[in-house]
């Protein structure tokens, strides 16, 4: 897998990148290597572990154009899903910034109120793939489930929020996980949920549009202003954005009904 992300800055601004492969049990990373080349030659980055095997990267963008570029081969096992902590229990049930799930107790009650809760995930993640329609540019950064559910169209980000929403109204544990997908088209950065209704994390996408049983994580949050791929302090803007993401072989077959682990 890989990124090139082209970057320009008015003057230098602190930044940071989310697009380094999670640390994670069963994740074997081979091969990879990220760097940052300004006008004066590559930039020097910091490391930094963040939660759930993350690996942030920090750095000060130059004045003018930057490239960044990540290349990665990992491989992946699954095995059994992780546990549900007690702080998570606590945590991932609360509303928050982009997920206001307290405004949407009664939506939730009226359409899911019968599903047993161990199919809730799967349940709302059909709900919101028959709901919203996918349209690449209908949301902005600032929207939240609550403007989604209004305009019923967005893309992932959208899509993850929604159901993560949702979920916490139903006292389920969610949270938002941006990834590589290979198979996504139009190929990008990828977000989805991860829910615990009974204890043990499951990945669902309402979006159906990549296998879940090929994503390979990279930030885990409570939704999306946790999991961004570039956060900046200053005027640097995204110039444009290329994402790779491909498996070994044939992609795994995809079944919405059937729990998967993400790594």
């Amino acid at each position: 897998m890989r990124a090139e992300l082209h970057l320009d800055a008015d003057a230098p601004s602190e930044a940071a990148l989310a697009v380094a492969a999670a640390r994670r049990p069963g994740v074997q990373v081979l091969a990879e290597e990220l760097r940052v080349d300004g006008p004066d030659g590559a930039v020097e980055l910091q490391a930094l572990h963040a939660g759930h095997g993350a690996l942030l990267h920090r750095f000060t963008a130059p004045a003018g154009a930057s490239t960044v570029r990540y290349s990665a081969t990992v491989r992946v096992e699954r095995g059994a899903a992780a546990p549900l902590t007690g702080l998570e229990r606590w945590e991932l049930t609360r509303p928050s910034r982009y997920c206001p799930a307290d405004r949407l107790g009664a939506l939730a009650a009226r359409e899911f109120g019968d599903v047993p809760r161990e199919r809730l995930p799967a349940a709302v993640a059909a709900w919101v793939h028959e709901e919203l329609d996918y349209v690449p540019g209908s949301s902005g950064p600032t929207d939240t489930a609550l403007e989604t559910l209004l305009t019923r169209q967005g893309v992932c980000r959208d899509y993850a929020h929604v159901t993560t929403a949702l979920l916490r109204a139903l006292d389920v544990p969610a949270r938002l996980c941006s990834v590589y997908a290979p198979g996504l088209s139009p190929m990008d950065f990828h977000a989805v949920v991860e829910a615990a209704p009974a204890g043990a994390w499951e990945v669902v996408d309402a979006t159906r549009l990549a296998p879940r049983a090929a994503l390979v994580r990279i930030g885990t949050g409570r939704d999306a202003a946790d999991t961004a791929f570039l956060t900046t302090s200053g005027p640097v803007r995204l110039e444009s954005l290329e994402v790779l993401a491909v498996v070994d072989g044939e992609l795994p077959g995809e079944d919405p009904e059937r729990g998967v682990v993400l790594a």
